[in-house]
């Protein structure tokens, strides 16, 4: 018998909010509250004079709420004290950090920057393109022209700063989703937050933004359930705390994330390379473990979107390149980045991954992982504090 026979009734196909409450729509809405023309506040934030965005890197809502030990003033702010408020956003599809930093930076969704995935394949080139390691080297603005939100911010007068890892200034990530104003190499902990606190200084309007990369490697090499990625997180909340209360002012501090993470079991992992059934008919095997885009070989889209289904109808969402589409996963897609989405499109609601250890070995035994519309996964804090 097929899976498709016995499956359960898969949940309904998600869709992030785009335009109404997503990642997305969190730097415009930043932006036109302070004063910035032509920004839409579609997420309502008060006016204000500074403003400082701090991205933590894996920081899930679900987790945030689940571990108020280990972070008790970030779960303080989920009643929305401080002045402000504390609620979920959606990431975007796929929920990856190369994806939703891009939409962050840019203020568009998937389908308009077009950095779909952590690797997706480059149109008319049979090769895939890792968008986080910029592996094989693409002129960044051509392979996203649309201009970062805090270029167009610092042209418009704002004051802008990064205030980041040093490893990060001359990427091509940065060069197409977060370039703009001045850049301050700083290293966590107390510098990083010192460096925000510097830049704040200066006169205003005022946008600072800052990223910290620690809670999203330990929850890949251990776990999201491990005491390590508990240990950042607490790291974490009492950067913000410190942050938080050494703030100017007439300035608006605003806690996000770009993903949250799940940890899936090695026995529950599906292994492409070894699975005679999903590999026929695969030219490219994209994206991740929670999330992949399936490049057929030329005239095999429709049987390997059939296949597919078949196998994981049990425990995915799957479905071809215009379904995906037309469900709005990726937001209004331009013409340029159409063939950057697989034929078919694979994503998780059960807590299994899609894996290819021959072809990626170091992804493939990460312990936690991400990129699929599930709530753990897609939700993201914003959390506010109005000094």
């Amino acid at each position: 018998m097929s899976a498709a026979a016995w499956a359960p009734e898969p949940p309904p196909v998600p869709v992030p909010r785009y335009g109404t409450g997503a990642l997305s729509d969190l730097l415009p809405s930043v932006a036109a509250s302070l004063g910035m023309a032509g920004e839409t506040n579609v997420l309502g934030l008060p006016a204000t004079e500074r403003a400082v965005v701090f991205l933590v890197d894996g920081l899930g809502w679900e987790l945030l709420k689940a571990n108020p030990e280990w972070a008790p003033f970030l779960t303080s702010l989920i009643p929305g004290s401080w002045g402000g408020r504390g609620e979920p956003i959606t990431a975007g599809f796929p929920a990856t950090t190369a994806t939703s930093l891009a939409s962050f930076g840019t203020g568009l969704p998937p389908g308009a920057h077009g950095l779909m995935g952590y690797t997706v394949a480059i149109p008319g080139d049979a090769r895939l393109m890792n968008q986080l390691r910029w592996d094989p080297y693409v002129p960044p603005r051509e392979w996203q022209p649309h201009p970062p939100l805090m270029e167009r911010a610092a042209a418009a007068g704002i004051t802008v700063a990064q205030v980041s890892d040093p490893m990060f200034e001359h990427t091509p990530l940065t060069q197409v989703a977060l370039q703009g104003g001045r850049y301050v190499a700083a290293a966590a902990g107390e510098a990083r937050v010192q460096g925000v606190l510097d830049q704040l200084a200066q006169p205003g309007p005022v946008l600072v933004y800052t990223y910290v990369s620690d809670v999203d490697k330990a929850g890949h090499g251990y776990g999201c359930q491990s005491d390590a990625w508990r240990i950042e997180l607490s790291r974490v909340d009492g950067l913000v705390r410190r942050l938080a209360e050494q703030l100017p002012r007439g300035t608006a501090l605003y806690v996000t994330a770009d993903h949250g993470m799940i940890d899936v079991p090695m026995e529950d992992r599906i292994d492409v390379d070894t699975d005679p059934e999903l590999s026929a008919g695969v030219a490219l095997l994209g994206g991740e473990g929670r999330a992949r885009h399936v490049y057929a070989v030329p005239g095999a889209a429709g049987d390997v979107l059939a296949i597919w289904q078949d196998v994981l109808a049990d425990s995915c969402w799957v479905l071809s390149r215009d379904q995906a589409i037309d469900a709005g996963w990726f937001g209004p897609v331009e013409e340029r980045v159409y063939y950057r989405i697989g034929d078919v499109v694979a994503a998780p609601w059960a807590d299994v991954a899609i894996v290819a250890t021959r072809r990626e070995p170091n992804e493939s035994r990460m312990v936690g992982l991400h990129g699929s519309m599930t709530p753990v996964e897609q939700l993201v804090p914003l959390l506010e504090v109005h000094a």
